[in-house]
């Protein structure tokens, strides 16, 4: 039974990955064209993506094949002589389902040790290919800007590709500033042996040049430089083409570079940086906004050369030292505001300090707001990457539970309805794993319920599936639903015949 199952596992998978690296490369098909890059380079990159591929590879296969061998099962009447002989479908899928853990242990192993560094090689490659500039394709009759600081027109070309006619170069190296061209009637071009330089030999040109402004007695001067000549030779370094590895630390912290214990630290280390956002916040807003101790203004503070007043201390730390005098003309009852004690200069000063204080506290706690949310998109994206890791391995098992009951009860093998109840099922995980994902980083769903969420919806299917098969019996009663709307239809067309009776 585990030949039947493991022969169209290994096939499927490679078949899925197949699939899914080919709607990879014709997703950026655009980016990878036309930048010179080597089959080995393209080879590295497909075997990155093809691992990082696996936990999605793997729960299809499961699924198709377990469908295939149950099918078959049962189409050649061997599930049938199991039960016969007192075997339930459970003891006959027991295998299968060692087999399918097995699978799922070696899918959370990919995707906590090999997957992490295996998309960081990816992501990095693809970066660099994408930043890359485009091979050298001098056309005729266009401006090429390819190479750097440099325009470059060919106004024709010879059918071997090396001689050319009407050249004009624009050059803002030299001069940046500044008109520097190039024409040239004829020339040649050529590579070097080593592929490292790109050689232009123009013949019967001129260059006409913008040189530095002269000072003179009547103003400034633009002199204007004119010079012909016979041969002309110009090197372009071709090693601006060449890929570049960008430093790999700079993806690190992605989550999808992360393993699980990666991924619990870095939940830490932001609950512990949000925590202190918030009280650096609120230590702000109470430091603003309470109240300072009151200065006696009826004494003068005795003066001290080694130490200052403890009241104008703690005036001047919200006031710079500056003590703003009270004066009270009436009782203390008869006043609205404490504001009325000072005068009204006084109260123009404080007022337009405390708006000062009042902006600057509110541009802080505007820049802590969205400091907080980044963070708290990042902790999002952090939870629900580590309970993804489980939850991919954890369908593998689910969609056995799946497969092998409708296989079963389709009692049809190889590749026609196993490979259509396989799409089927595929396509509602694979939905709901995108809701859910968008979902947690809308924070309408908890990250963590987010991540189980196509495992909470699959499992019930799962379990319903597993019972109608170990009972015989099909997954819809048509029969008996036909039968249910035919009673309503009969009972509605008796209401409508019968005369009503009037008092």
């Amino acid at each position: 039974m585990l030949k039947g199952f493991v022969a169209p596992l290994i096939v499927t998978f490679f078949i899925a990955l197949f699939v899914l690296i080919m709607q990879f490369l014709w997703t950026y098909i655009d980016d990878i064209v036309g930048k010179g890059v080597n089959m080995i380079v393209l080879m590295e990159l497909i075997s990155y993506l093809s691992v990082s591929l696996f936990p999605m590879a793997l729960p299809i296969a499961v699924l198709i094949s377990s469908v295939m061998i149950m099918g078959n099962m049962s189409e050649r009447y061997e599930l049938a002589s199991f039960k016969s002989a007192g075997v339930p479908l459970l003891r006959v899928m027991l295998p299968l389902i060692f087999f399918a853990s097995g699978i799922a242990i070696f899918s959370f192993l990919c995707s906590n040790y090999f997957i992490p560094v295996a998309n960081l090689q990816f992501k990095s490659r693809l970066y660099d290919i994408r930043k890359q500039k485009p091979t050298l394709n001098l056309e005729q009759g266009v401006f090429n800007e390819d190479f750097q600081n440099f325009v470059i027109h060919i106004g024709k070309k010879e059918e071997d590709n090396k001689t050319i006619h009407d050249v004009i170069i624009y050059d803002h190296v030299t001069n940046q500033n500044r008109y520097n061209m190039i024409t040239a009637r004829r020339g040649e071009m050529f590579n070097t042996d080593d592929r490292k330089y790109f050689v232009m030999n123009l013949f019967d040109g001129h260059q006409y040049q913008e040189t530095k402004s002269n000072h003179t007695k009547t103003g400034k001067t633009y002199p204007f430089v004119r010079t012909n000549f016979k041969e002309w030779t110009k090197i372009f370094d071709l090693s601006e083409f060449d890929l570049k590895e960008t430093d790999t630390k700079l993806f690190k912290s992605h989550e999808s570079m992360l393993s699980c214990s990666q991924l619990m630290d870095a939940i830490d280390s932001l609950d512990v940086k949000m925590e202190r956002q918030r009280d650096g916040m609120l230590g702000l807003i109470n430091q603003t906004i309470h109240s300072r101790k009151p200065v006696r203004t009826d004494t003068k503070p005795k003066k001290n050369k080694t130490r200052k007043s403890s009241s104008l201390s703690s005036a001047g730390k919200y006031n710079k030292g500056r003590i703003y005098k009270q004066k009270i003309d009436k009782p203390l009852d008869e006043y609205d505001s404490f504001i009325e004690l000072f005068s009204e200069t006084d109260q123009n000063k404080l007022f337009s300090k405390v708006q000062t204080n009042m902006r600057s506290v509110q541009g802080k706690a505007k820049s802590t707001v969205r400091s907080l949310e980044r963070n708290n998109l990042k902790r999002a994206k952090y939870t629900f990457e580590l309970h993804a890791k489980l939850g991919m391995s954890v369908i593998c098992i689910i969609f056995l539970f799946i497969g092998a009951p409708m296989g079963a009860i389709v009692r049809k093998g190889g590749f026609g309805y196993p490979i259509l109840i396989a799409i089927l099922f595929f396509m509602l995980f694979m939905v709901l794993s995108i809701f859910s994902e968008k979902m947690s980083e809308g924070f309408f769903l908890d990250p963590v319920l987010a991540a189980w969420l196509p495992c909470l919806v699959l499992l019930p299917i799962g379990i319903f599936l597993t019972i109608r098969a170990m009972n015989d019996r099909v997954v819809l009663n048509t029969i008996g639903i036909s039968n249910f709307f035919k009673k309503i239809t009969s009972i509605f067309s008796k209401t409508k015949n019968t005369p009503s009776t009037e008092l």
